[in-house]
C-alpha cells in the first residue's frame, strides 16, 4: 500500500513533528477556548511516526477521501495542507467531547486510530498531502464585498491570504469548501461547535445573511501557496493496491 515516493515528500514533515515545532504553540486561552491539557498537549509534543500516520489516515480517507480533499459539495472538508497544531487540537477536541461531531466520534476513538501518539502521526501526515487545485467556491456574485469584509474582520486570525497559523492554532481556510465553510460558520454563530473561538463569535455576531455568504465565497477563492497545491490528477500514491 505505502509508496516511496509520497514517503520521501512527507519525510520532511518531520521537521513539523519536532517537540520544538509543536510545542512552540501560544496555549494562551481565549475565554477557555484553548486551554490544552489532555491528549493536546501530549501529541504536542511528540515526534511523529509518518508510517502510522499513513495507516492511521487510512481509517480517515472513507470520509476525507485517499487524497484528504473532502467533498465539493461540503459533507466532508478538504483537511490535506491544513496546520498539524490545528488537526492535533481538532481531534482531541472531538475525543475529548469539546466538540460535537457524530459522524467522525466513532472513528476517531483510540481503539481505532490509537493514542495521542496516533493523533500526533496523522496531524503531520494530513498537514504535508498536497491541496485540491479545485476546491467548491460559491456564486461569485458579490466577491468585492466579501473581500472588504474579510479584510475589517477576518485578517487578524486567520490571516492575510487566510493561512491561519500553526503556533496559535488558527486554521488555514485557503481552498476550502464554501459550503463545508458555510456550514461551519453558521454552527459557529449558533453555538453548535462548542469548541469556536469566542472572539470569531463576537467578530460575525453582526454579520448579515448577505455579508455571510459573500465574505464565505471570498475565502473559498482564496489560493493556497502553489507549492501546497497538488495537481488536479494527482492520486495519492500511499494507496496504489
Amino acid at each position: 500500500m505505502k509508496s516511496t515516493a509520497l514517503t520521501a515528500i512527507l519525510a520532511a514533515a518531520l521537521t513539523l513533528g519536532t517537540p520544538a515545532a509543536f510545542a512552540g504553540a501560544d496555549h494562551t486561552p481565549a475565554d477557555g477556548w484553548n486551554e490544552g491539557g489532555g491528549e493536546q498537549d501530549e501529541a504536542l509534543t511528540l515526534t511523529p511516526d509518518l508510517d502510522n500516520g499513513l495507516y492511521v489516515y487510512e481509517v480517515c480517507s472513507a470520509c476525507h477521501q485517499l487524497n484528504g480533499w473532502g467533498l465539493t459539495d461540503g459533507t466532508f472538508p478538504q483537511i490535506s495542507g491544513q496546520h498539524p497544531n490545528v488537526i492535533i487540537k481538532q481531534l482531541a477536541d472531538i475525543r475529548a467531547l469539546n466538540r460535537d461531531n457524530p459522524t467522525m466520534y466513532p472513528f476517531a476513538l483510540p481503539q481505532e486510530i490509537g493514542g495521542s501518539q496516533s493523533i500526533a502521526d496523522v496531524a503531520a501526515y494530513i498537514a504535508n498531502l498536497p491541496m485540491n487545485p479545485n476546491p467548491g467556491v460559491g456564486a461569485g456574485d458579490d466577491l468585492e464585498h466579501g473581500e472588504a469584509l474579510y479584510k475589517e474582520n477576518c485578517v487578524r486570525c486567520h490571516g492575510e491570504n487566510g493561512e491561519g497559523s500553526n503556533e496559535k492554532f488558527y486554521p488555514a481556510i485557503y481552498g476550502q469548501h464554501y459550503n463545508y465553510l458555510v456550514r461551519q460558520y453558521e454552527w459557529i454563530r449558533d453555538g453548535k461547535r462548542r469548541n469556536a473561538n469566542p472572539d470569531m463569535v463576537k467578530q460575525i455576531e453582526g454579520f448579515s445573511e448577505r455579508d455571510t455568504l459573500a465574505v464565505l465565497d471570498y475565502v473559498s477563492r482564496l489560493k493556497p501557496p502553489a507549492e501546497k497545491v497538488g495537481d488536479p490528477d494527482w492520486v495519492n500514491p500511499d494507496f496504489d493496491w
